[in-house]
């Protein structure tokens, strides 16, 4: 073989190697992603039937809610009543008056394929700010066919939720604090299940803005929830609270994901919800005061400083976008993973995230993709059994416990510490 034709066959090679691994080139390969996965969707919403579960329940709620009704305990649908806060209403509304009360679905399947399409667009941005993930890993997020059905196929409000959080996190990452709050609260306002990222959110808070200015922010946020819910809290404010802010709701086992091997009894049980809430609060704990404030010499040292000086940032140095999505990120997880239960829509709270939380821990990349691998199946086996949701209760408490040993602060925190010692 000649040295000119050896040399035009590693060009391509080369080419393909600095896109899949050089960060210049992030955005090239990140819009290929978008793009492919584009069609792919478009695909799927033309060829692969549509699947109703409750997006028919959501416009017969909102027909009610355009007769006038005001009382959160009187507006239902074909599966129940109204269990969400204002915020779904909101966009539910808008859904409501372009597909004609949900008679054109094919425009509503549109509208959420477009909106799958925004959330991989979302997710490659946050993957930039969060850096310490190569370009590769990007190829890994279109491969879910769980969560483009529950998109494109089956139309949960989650997906709303789900995209309003990630341009929270996004205003998180590039500093922009006040909006991120009003973001993040909106999305709690679509799904309450958003409110799992708020123990990491307050301490990023704490840090980068003290206690005084940290404790504006949260009024904020609950200064939206007021404005969203008043044409609710106005008129019947118990009704209202009490619908869309139920903590104690208890699903049915039947549709568990993650605890299908615990016999129903147990599931069902008060004993079994509050092992959980213990387990939950203790993993936050041990992530708050043993991992996530090492940067900032150890969580009662921050908690010292902030509170001595109230107005002034509580961290000892700049938080980066890289230690704020890591840390608002494995919030998350912690709590998706000691859920009282998963049904099936709620892979969307996480799926995008899962390949960079892989790589923030210091598993062989193997190991890493297996993890992946093993939560995608066990989301895709239906109805769930014993098997699948062991698997997948496996597969969570090894990637936490993998960040834990990994990189809980980010990679360029970490890295920064290191580098001083």
């Amino acid at each position: 073989m000649s040295d000119d034709t050896r040399l035009a066959l590693n060009a391509p090679l080369q080419s393909a190697r600095l896109v899949l691994t050089d960060a210049r080139y992030f955005w090239l390969l990140a819009g290929l992603v978008v793009a492919g996965d584009a069609a792919l969707t478009a695909l799927i919403v033309r060829f692969v039937p549509y699947t109703e579960i409750d997006f028919t329940t959501y416009m017969a709620q909102m027909d009610v809610f355009y007769k006038g009704e005001r009382d959160y305990s009187r507006i239902a649908g074909p599966t129940g009543p109204l269990v969400y806060p204002a915020g779904h209403v909101l966009i539910h509304r808008a859904m409501y008056a372009l597909t004609d009360g949900g008679k054109y679905l094919e425009r509503a399947q549109a509208m959420y394929g477009a909106l799958y399409v925004l959330s991989l667009a979302f997710t490659c941005a946050l993957y930039r700010q969060a850096r310490g993930v190569p370009n590769w890993v990007l190829l890994l997020l279109p491969l879910s066919k769980r969560l483009h059905s529950i998109f494109a196929l089956r139309m949960f409000n989650d997906c709303w939720a789900l995209v309003v959080q990630q341009a929270a996190l996004l205003a998180f990452g590039a500093g922009a604090d006040d909006l991120g709050c009003v973001l993040f609260s909106f999305a709690v306002s679509i799904k309450m299940s958003v409110i799992l990222y708020l123990p990491a959110l307050l301490l990023v808070l704490f840090k980068r803005h003290g206690f005084t200015r940290g404790a504006v922010h949260v009024a904020s946020i609950a200064l939206v929830q007021v404005l969203i819910g008043l044409p609710f809290l106005l008129h019947e404010p118990r009704s209202y609270l009490a619908g869309a802010f139920d903590l104690g709701r208890v699903f049915l086992y039947k549709w568990t994901v993650n605890w299908r091997f615990v016999p129903e009894d147990v599931f069902l049980s008060r004993r079994f919800a509050t092992a959980l809430m213990v387990g939950h609060l203790s993993v936050l704990a041990a992530f708050a005061l043993g991992k996530w404030c090492r940067v900032d010499g150890g969580a009662f040292a921050l908690l010292e400083r902030g509170l001595r000086r109230p107005g002034v940032p509580a961290a000892m140095q700049r938080v980066s976008a890289d230690h704020a999505l890591t840390l608002l990120m494995t919030s998350n997880l912690i709590g998706i993973a000691f859920a009282r239960s998963l049904h099936y829509q709620f892979y969307s709270w996480y799926a995008q995230q899962l390949p960079l939380l892989a790589w923030r821990t210091r598993l062989p990349v193997p190991v890493r993709l297996a993890l992946l691998a093993s939560v995608e199946y066990a989301w895709n086996v239906y109805p769930s059994t014993n098997m699948s949701s062991g698997i997948l209760l496996a597969a969570h408490m090894v990637l936490i416990l993998g960040i834990w040993f990994g990189w809980p602060e980010g990679k360029d925190r970490t890295l920064r510490v290191q580098s001083k010692s």
